[in-house]
This record gives C-alpha cells, structure tokens and sequence, in this order.
C-alpha cells in the first residue's frame, strides 16, 4: 500500500491529524507492505509508527501566571475582564451576603432587643433568607423603623 494511505489509516486509527503521524524511517519496507488495519495496528504497537507531539505549546509561563495569581497578585481593575456576576458565581455572592446579614441580625437581638423583639426575630431571620433585604443598611433601617433614600 502507498505510504499515503497508511499515513491515512495510521491518522484514523491513532485519531489525530495526518501531520501528526510519524513513520520509523529504517521500517519503510514493513510499512509499505501494510495491506489491512489490522497490518497499521501492529505497527503501531511495533512502534514503527507512532504519533508525534513535538510542537505542543509550553504551559511554563501558563504556569507562573495561575502560581501568581493563586497568590492574589494580577487581580487589579486594569486586569478584569467580564462582570462582578462573571467573575464570582451567584451562589457564592448569596453565601456572603446571607452570613453577613445573618451576623447583623444576631448583632442586632444583642444591641437593640427590643427593636428585633418587636417584629419578632425568627421573621427577620426568614426575610433575610427569602432575600427581602439588599444589605446590612436596608435590615438595620427595617429594624429600626427607617425609610432609605435611593
């Protein structure tokens, strides 16, 4: 068989691109004797065939970025690209506002019992959970009777 087609069938069975494959120059006779698959596959396990991977790009400055940036450096405005939502999930943005509303509030029943006392602690607890309150200003200004500008 012409080395073309074993080249094309080395490709098939290799699954990579033709460019890719690699003939052991001193088998070219075994080789271009290759009739079947079976004859490429045994080849292939020979080693008279193989796939090259010489001009597979360098992942060392890939590397020393993420090494940089897993130390926090890189994280700069000039270096964002995307949305606040983007780039932090939904899910861990709910976390930090419902702890840091949650925090608040147990503040709150200490600081001012009587104000939580009066529209009930477990209710405010359940707003703070049903996403009724924006931030901190908005469930110290719903304890204590405010209205906020906007």
């Amino acid at each position: 068989m012409k080395p073309g087609k074993v080249r094309k069938l080395a490709a098939r069975i290799l699954k990579c691109g033709e460019s890719k494959v690699w003939f052991n120059p001193e088998e070219s006779e075994k080789i271009t004797s290759a009739m079947t698959k079976d004859d490429v596959r045994g080849l292939i396990k020979e080693g008279a065939i193989k796939e090259s991977r010489e001009n597979f790009q360098s992942r060392g400055k890939a590397r020393k970025l993420h090494a940089k940036k897993s130390r926090g450096r890189k994280r700069s405005f000039g270096s964002r690209r995307g949305t606040k939502k983007a780039r932090s999930g939904d899910k861990k943005q709910w976390i930090g506002k419902v702890r840091a509303l949650r925090r608040e509030l147990r503040k709150l029943k200490t600081e001012k019992p009587k104000a939580v006392e009066k529209i009930g602690y477990r209710k405010l607890y359940k707003m703070v959970n049903g996403n009724f309150f924006k931030g901190k200003r908005y469930l110290i200004a719903f304890v204590e009777g405010l209205k906020i500008k906007e």
